[in-house]
């Protein structure tokens, strides 16, 4: 019998150690949600990134944070599918030029595999993560970057973050934190370990009224 076949836009969240053949990869569609896919390596590397060449989609290794444009077939489950061709969109490679960028950029793709989010959410869960990969790979302020991802995200998902967690502060530590969320990310002036409170108040009321659980 056929396999089932899917063609999707994804983010790559997660890549584990490849084996002799394949490399495995946890993508998200903002289509189909979480994906675990298996890509086929290739003989040799390829000199520099594809692009798409006379309208065809050339295969290429897919690596951490990536967004490509997937043709994906699977057995008929569909529990792992196979990348039969990828088509890179866009890869921020800046992120992995700073350890502190490629960690808070990595905390936040963890995240979303362990929180996919509804079928209704997804959309707006990829979109987010085009924000957020893109901001982090700007370089500036990547604690900032996450602190408004995980604020938005959290918020999107339906939980009070505003009317519960953000009301209750003092009007002076309400005023801070809605200072970094509302400031542009190359204009903050936070100082780090200013940042780096409001996140851990965040992180504590989410593991303490939701089910959402940062790292």
């Amino acid at each position: 019998m056929p396999g089932a076949h899917l063609q999707t836009d994804a983010y790559v969240l997660h890549k584990r150690p490849p084996s002799d053949s394949f490399v495995a990869l946890t993508v998200f569609s903002g289509e189909k949600g979480l994906l675990h896919v298996l890509q086929r390596l290739p003989k040799r590397a390829p000199a520099k990134p594809a692009r798409l060449s006379g309208g065809a989609a050339i295969n290429h290794p897919l690596d951490l944070f990536d967004e490509a444009a997937l043709l994906l077939e699977s057995t008929i489950e569909g529990r792992t599918w196979f990348v039969k061709e990828a088509r890179l969109l866009h890869r921020p490679e800046a992120i992995g030029r700073d350890y502190e960028t490629l960690q808070f950029a990595s905390n936040f793709a963890s995240l979303i595999k362990r929180h996919p989010g509804p079928e209704e959410s997804q959309p707006k869960i990829a979109a987010l993560l085009r924000t957020a990969f893109a901001a982090f790979a700007a370089g500036k302020r990547p604690d900032v970057v996450y602190f408004k991802s995980l604020y938005c995200f959290s918020r999107d998902e339906g939980y009070p973050v505003r009317e519960e967690w953000l009301a209750k502060l003092s009007a002076a530590e309400r005023a801070a934190t809605e200072q970094i969320l509302h400031q542009a990310v190359a204009e903050q002036t936070t100082p780090p370990p200013e940042v780096a409170r409001h996140l851990r108040r965040l992180e504590a009321y989410l593991r303490g009224f939701t089910e959402i659980l940062p790292e």
